[in-house]
């Protein structure tokens, strides 16, 4: 029943990404057939740079990450076996303090507000906490990230609620919400954060593994006032 899901799940996903192909802009379209999800919260996009977000769970052979951005501390997120898989002698990791002190190799610190730009591509860390829960206290100082490339921005929401700054991130094209509820929003107030961001393309995260199910992503998803879209798990 799983092989069948994930089928109809990738067959939802190409008609999805062919619908949405004459509405978007051409290079929000590239960025978008470069996405792979590898489950969770881990995302990869690859331009001329591959870039990883919170790799976690990686099958065998995934291809060498050029920049490395990690949310947070917690294992889901922060990976250590995960990163040696992808992680090459010029392999930049980009992470929040409590993290940076844990890697190896080339490393970026960064705290919420702040910016890098690494191989002429622009970094911002922003907020991410909870407001009622205490799993991601917002004293932690840990981090979503907006990354622009080929003047697409896309913002990975990391383990965050709907939260204030949410309204001031600017234009984004492609944001990555937590749909899970437990630990980060639910797919409710995902879609309220989606409505507000107001990205072009807005796709659900953080479900199928730990928490939330395919149900939270399609309920995200048909909440979803904007362009909405749901990838299928890389295997």
């Amino acid at each position: 029943m799983r092989i069948y899901n994930l089928i109809f799940l990738g067959l939802i996903f190409i008609f999805t990404l062919s619908s949405l192909s004459s509405s978007l802009d051409p290079k929000i379209q590239k960025i978008l057939n470069s996405l792979k999800w590898y489950g969770h919260a881990s995302i990869m996009v690859k331009t001329e740079k591959i870039i990883y977000f919170d790799p976690f769970e990686l099958p065998a052979g995934v291809e060498k990450a050029d920049i490395i951005l990690i949310t947070h501390e917690h294992y889901d997120h922060f990976s250590p076996d995960d990163i040696k898989k992808i992680q090459k002698e010029d392999t930049v990791i980009v992470s929040p303090p409590d993290v940076i002190a844990k890697v190896k190799g080339e490393k970026r610190e960064i705290l919420p507000g702040k910016e890098v730009e690494i191989h002429g591509i622009k970094i911002k860390a922003v907020p991410a906490y909870n407001i009622n829960k205490r799993f991601h206290p917002k004293e932690k100082n840990w981090v979503g990230y907006i990354v622009e490339i080929e003047g697409v921005r896309i913002y990975h929401a990391g383990d965050t609620d709907f939260i204030p700054e949410m309204k001031n991130l600017g234009k984004i094209d492609i944001a990555f919400l937590p749909v899970g509820g437990t630990y980060t929003m639910d797919a409710k107030e995902a879609a309220q954060a989606a409505n507000t961001i107001s990205p072009s393309v807005a796709i659900p995260m953080h479900w199928g593994s730990i928490v939330g199910s395919q149900k939270d992503a399609e309920s995200f998803k048909k909440e979803c006032k904007v362009n909405a879209m749901i990838l299928p798990k890389e295997k």
